[in-house]
């Protein structure tokens, strides 16, 4: 049961409405299908995924092989001309895995963050 909590003038509300305010994203997320090329463990094959929403710090991404949170990630996406607002740009990111979603007989739904990043020339 959601307790209820009074704030500074004196109103009262949810704890659910509290957690809601928190979940506010300090960056626009873009939901968005783009590939992207992944590489984490051991193995320094990309995987290709499939994005689900990126933002200026973050990443959710669909993939096939076994990932857990924590660990370290490169991928490599291009960010079309409807987010860039003018040309494609490439872009190479480092970060880690902060959550996975899903099983083992579907596509894994993964969120990163983004701790690093570099755009890439045209080749």
């Amino acid at each position: 049961m959601a307790e209820a909590q009074q704030d500074q003038n004196g109103e009262r509300g949810t704890q659910r409405e509290t957690e809601k305010e928190k979940d506010k994203r300090a960056t626009r997320r873009f939901t968005l299908r783009l590939p992207v090329a992944v590489r984490y463990g051991e193995s320094e094959d990309e995987k290709l995924a499939q994005t689900r929403d990126v933002s200026a710090r973050g990443i959710c991404f669909y993939v096939d092989s076994a990932i857990t949170a924590g660990s370290p990630i490169d991928f490599t996406l291009t960010l079309p001309p409807e987010i860039t607002l003018t040309e494609s740009i490439r872009v190479r990111c480092k970060g880690r895995v902060v959550r996975v979603e899903g099983g083992a007989a579907s596509k894994m739904a993964v969120a990163a963050v983004i701790d690093e990043y570099e755009f890439l020339a045209d080749s």
